[in-house]
């Protein structure tokens, strides 16, 4: 009986009710986009009707169009600051995060724990009270209006140091690392080789989440870039007039912005769930 238990569980088919969970689960998350859409493809008054129709309009093209031509918005030069600043930002914060992941985790030197602790409490603090020092710091070394303003206090973070060190940490066996010392291996090149071979599942997943959090993130390139050298997100704001907002005319633009991210999450899916299943099967 026991044994047809654990057969049953391991290879069982899900439930209905599996199915049914999922089922929420996926149209909870594709509602915004939906109404999103729905809201892009009217009018100005759309949002405002007593009757609003849950079948979309007809102006979406022409809405996201509009946005994307608008003089203000300057949407095409938005639109290559977030790739270049998306693109750096993650990058940097895997390169960084897995080097010092890799040395809490593998190397043992004095005031280890107490350093991993002082970095993981940065958390804690929250992004806000860090805005007025380092708009000074920012402007004092002349980059307020640049990217780089936005790129270089984000080029590591302190939830990509802990991931990493979480995850090199039983993913890489220190008998490896002493082995490649032994035979004539510098750290570097043990790093190199060893470290950010077997780091690549948690790199996949913390260069996307940290390419999408950069892509979206609004509230300090809004303070230290101008109206000539925006992101996406503070460019889209642009559509908002005074006194009256075309709800339809933003979240048109909005959907445009999200495309670039969908089709990423298109095209590296299936690589990053495979690259996870294999860090998680070991034998």
């Amino acid at each position: 009986m026991a044994r047809r238990t654990r057969t049953s569980i391991g290879t069982g088919r899900p439930t209905p009710f599996v199915y049914a969970m999922l089922a929420v689960v996926l149209v909870g998350s594709m509602f915004p986009f939906y109404w999103s859409f729905l809201i892009g493809s009217g009018d100005a008054s759309t949002i405002y009707s007593q009757n609003l129709s849950w079948w979309p309009g007809g102006n979406f093209l022409s809405n996201a169009q509009e946005a994307i031509s608008n003089p203000a918005v300057n949407f095409w030069k938005a639109l290559v600051n977030s790739i270049i600043v998306s693109t750096v930002t993650a990058a940097s914060t895997v390169f960084l995060s897995t080097l010092a992941g890799f040395a809490f985790a593998k190397l043992r030197f004095k005031g280890s724990g107490p350093l991993l602790v002082a970095v993981i409490a940065t958390m804690a603090v929250p992004v806000q009270l860090g805005v007025v020092p380092l708009y000074i710091a920012m402007s004092k070394l002349g980059w307020t209006g640049t990217l780089g303003a936005v790129i270089i206090p984000a080029l590591v973070t302190a939830f990509g140091v802990f991931w990493m060190t979480q995850y090199l940490s039983q993913a890489l066996p220190t008998e490896l690392i002493e082995a490649a010392r032994v035979d004539g291996c510098s750290m570097i090149r043990t790093f190199w080789h060893l470290g950010l071979t077997a780091a690549r599942p948690a790199a996949a997943m913390l260069a996307l989440f940290t390419f999408t959090t950069t892509w979206n993130n609004f509230f300090w390139p809004f303070i230290v870039l101008d109206q000539q050298n925006p992101t996406l997100p503070v460019a889209l704001s642009l559509l908002q007039a005074n006194y009256f907002v075309d709800y339809s005319l933003v979240l048109a633009g909005v959907l445009v912005a999200t495309l670039p991210l969908l089709i990423l999450f298109i095209f590296t899916g299936r690589q990053l769930v495979s690259g996870i299943m294999q860090g998680a099967v070991k034998g």
